[in-house]
């Protein structure tokens, strides 16, 4: 039995859990309540299941098989049973002039209860069977297990935080019954008639002291209503549809039939062709300048983003066989390629500032840069535009009709979120105004480095000055101005380092995620690095550099040494014990400057022949494609996640094996669906916006290319698509939160 012995540990850790606010979730947003109340009716609900006990076993047999069954594997931590949800919305018959129908409904019970199963059972009509698995006594827990349970909903949540599902707020009203934090929650098939409490009052004749139960939600066959964005989605993919085919058709016309010089077509008739944009997008010419190892380096990454995005998002959901092994595999050193997949996030903000000042230095005056300022943005914006606008549209609308399922809430709920924050999405300001409810959590990425993008030309106009020394001094600047605001914040504030750390919270400490992560001040000094080797390596552009292989070794080992203590890092943090203020403040404040320095060191021997069999593995065509596919697969492959983990009808189970299998499936649909968007919208984006505002290449490639002397806006665009490839998470992400 619990005892009150614990309450002080009890309360340390409910303040725990309670450190996340409750999400602004309007479920009316994506579910028609109309459907839900006008088919109510307290008499028939009553005649039904009175039918249905007495006269129809079979029938019984259905609505029974398809719910109320207590979670399985309790000791690990499992608190739901989702029942079998196609079974009961499938049930229609019709019977003595009744349409009896299944709904399919979610009831919370909090643990925390003193049940007489002596009581009940004398007020039921049916089998002593039905309930011969609901024993009582699996609620007297003991020490241990309570203590786990409050862990792993704590760690639990935390996980929800990061993947962008804000957890709803845990309240202890009773310090005399500790258990009344938690709660099982059961599936249970009721008569479409009924309310849930209806439905169980009438087969049970329960009193309100007899069991505390409460509705979480009820699901019926058809609940989704058609909204304004379902029909904007519907004329314009529509629209583009009958586009492209026409594009695509005239393109076949002209070059295979009648096979005209592709130079001599019309390029805006040919801009929605799925031939051509093929071709453009599988082929690659190797350019004098290009850094090579980008595209691998983007390649990796992305993998690790979307590796990290899988396993965080299996470990978060409800429907979790196995919760306990999840706080087991976040402690031990064996999930540390996970836990420190944070950090990747921190390479494309140095790829950012890197391929920022390596695109432009040299070729752009700074009068001409501030002359043509409204262009350096409009470029900028318009070349993330199309995706990212295409992606919350079908957030808002088709992905939520593409599947279903008994856990699909968690996708309605991002839906609800872009319905209701797109604009401050594709304005870039939602780390700010709506870090909690994000419209695609991990495009918190996309924000802030859509803003420090802002803030670039102040110290690209020094860069791309003549004097050299001038250029040092606001690169150095610059950086010095970064680490020195976030170092000055993360000690003020005092962060812990991870926002997966198990440790007791912090008092009065600001919510991790929305002070720390995606804040843009915290996030900053990477960029600024990457500015510098930018800068670096646009200076030895075309020249050899010879460097003693002791000073190549010794910096390839420093390389490697800062980096794998970043990493490691995240594992010693993360474990229970861990309270260390000064260690967290100074990992805050530079372990991701270090990561930064390590990246473009790795770029910068690369380039000058110092990479040896990295640079050949970087450098490999085979990255190329994934390069170019990489902002797609971003923005695409989270709320896909989401869906999959939706149409889940089975308690998942969590493990190392299982979740790289899931990582390979997210990985192949992540990367057809970034092809099928880059050709349908990206590559033909790409044309338009070289047509109307000139420079910059066509076909949506994605990679660093040496630019043309500046000649007005040339050279701007294709600074800015450049630096449009740097759009990954995380991501969360990754959002991107990420992890």
């Amino acid at each position: 039995m619990v005892v009150r012995g614990r309450k002080c540990l009890e309360k340390r850790m409910v303040e725990d859990v309670n450190a996340y606010i409750e999400a602004d979730y309007d479920r009316t947003n994506v579910f028609d309540p109309k459907i839900y109340e006008d088919v109510l009716n307290k008499e028939e609900c009553v005649k039904q299941i009175k039918y249905i006990v007495e006269n129809n076993v079979l029938l019984l047999g259905r609505f029974l098989d398809a719910s109320l069954r207590i979670p399985r594997s309790i000791q690990k931590g499992n608190l739901l049973d989702i029942g079998s949800y196609y079974e009961c919305l499938e049930i229609k018959e019709n019977e003595e002039d009744m349409n009896i129908e299944g709904k399919y409904c979610m009831m919370k019970i909090p643990l925390g209860q003193n049940i007489s199963m002596d009581s009940l059972s004398t007020k039921l009509d049916l089998p002593q069977m039905m309930w011969s698995e609901f024993n009582p006594k699996i609620f007297e827990i003991n020490n241990s297990t309570y203590n786990d349970l409050i862990s792993q909903i704590a760690l639990k949540r935390q996980l929800q935080l990061l993947v962008g599902i804000t957890p709803k707020n845990i309240q202890r009203d009773d310090d005399e019954n500790p258990l009344s934090d938690i709660s099982i929650e059961l599936a249970v098939c009721i008569p479409k008639t009924c309310s849930l409490q209806n439905a169980l009052n009438t087969i049970l004749d329960l009193q309100p002291t007899d069991l505390q139960i409460e509705e979480a939600y009820c699901r019926l066959p058809n609940d989704k209503p058609w909204v304004a964005a379902d029909y904007v989605a519907l004329v314009i993919f529509t629209l583009l549809g009958i586009v492209i085919v026409l594009s695509t058709a005239y393109d076949l016309r002209l070059q295979i039939f009648l096979k005209k010089d592709p130079k001599t077509t019309n390029k805006l008739l040919l801009s929605y062709s799925v031939y051509t944009n093929t071709i453009r997008l599988v082929t690659y010419k190797p350019s004098p300048g290009a850094l090579e190892c980008v595209d691998g380096i983007r390649a990796f990454a992305m993998m690790w983003v979307i590796i990290g995005h899988t396993f965080v998002n299996l470990m978060s959901v409800n429907m979790l066989h196995n919760p306990s092994d999840v706080k087991k595999f976040v402690i031990s050193f064996w999930s540390l390629w996970i836990s420190s997949a944070p950090i990747t996030v921190d390479t494309f903000f140095a790829l950012s500032g890197l391929l920022l000042v390596y695109s432009t230095a040299g070729k752009v005056t700074g009068l001409k840069l501030i002359k043509n300022l409204h262009l350096f943005y409009l470029n900028r914006y318009l070349r993330l535009f199309p995706l990212l606008a295409a992606c919350i549209l079908l957030q808002a609308s088709l992905f939520h009709r593409v599947s279903d399922g008994p856990m699909w809430e968690e996708v309605a709920i991002q839906t609800e979120r872009c319905r209701k924050y797109w604009w401050s999405t594709l304005l870039y300001i939602q780390n700010y105004y709506n870090p909690t409810s994000m419209c695609l959590p991990h495009t918190w990425y996309l924000a802030i480095d859509w803003q420090l993008f802002l803030i670039s030309p102040i110290i690209l106009f020094w860069v791309v000055s003549s004097k050299k020394t001038t250029a040092w001094i606001a690169l150095i600047a610059g950086l010095l101005v970064s680490l020195t605001g976030a170092s000055i914040y993360n000690f003020t504030v005092g962060f812990k380092s991870s926002l997966g750390a198990l440790g007791p919270q912090r008092e009065n400490q600001p919510d991790y995620l929305s002070y720390y992560y995606v804040n843009t001040l915290t996030r900053a000094p990477p960029f600024f690095v990457g500015m510098i080797f930018g800068y670096i390596l646009h200076l030895q552009r075309g020249k050899k550099l010879v460097m003693s292989k002791a000073l190549v070794t010794l910096l390839w080992l420093l390389a490697i040494i800062l980096s794998s203590a970043v990493i490691y890092s995240h594992y010693i943090v993360i474990q229970e014990d861990w309270e260390n203020h000064i260690v967290d403040d100074i990992l805050n404040s530079y372990m991701r400057s270090v990561w930064a320095l390590s990246v473009c060191w790795m770029i910068f021997a690369c380039v000058h022949g110092y990479g040896g069999p990295i640079n050949w593995i970087l450098s490999h065509p085979m990255w190329k494609i994934l390069g170019r596919l990489s902002y797609a697969m971003y923005l695409f492959h989270y709320p896909l996640i989401f869906v999959v983990n939706g149409t889940s009808v089975v308690s998942l189970y969590f493990s190392t094996e299982v979740s790289v299998q899931r990582f390979l499936a997210d990985f192949v649909i992540a990367v057809l669906a970034a092809y099928l968007i880059t050709l349908f919208v990206d590559a033909p984006s790409s044309v338009l916006i070289k047509h109307f505002l000139g420079g910059g290449g066509g076909g949506g490639e994605r990679r660093p290319e040496p630019v043309k002397p500046w000649n007005g806006t040339d050279n701007q665009t294709v600074a800015n698509k450049s630096n449009s490839n740097l759009e990954a998470p995380d991501h969360e992400i990754i959002n991107k939160v990420d992890l």
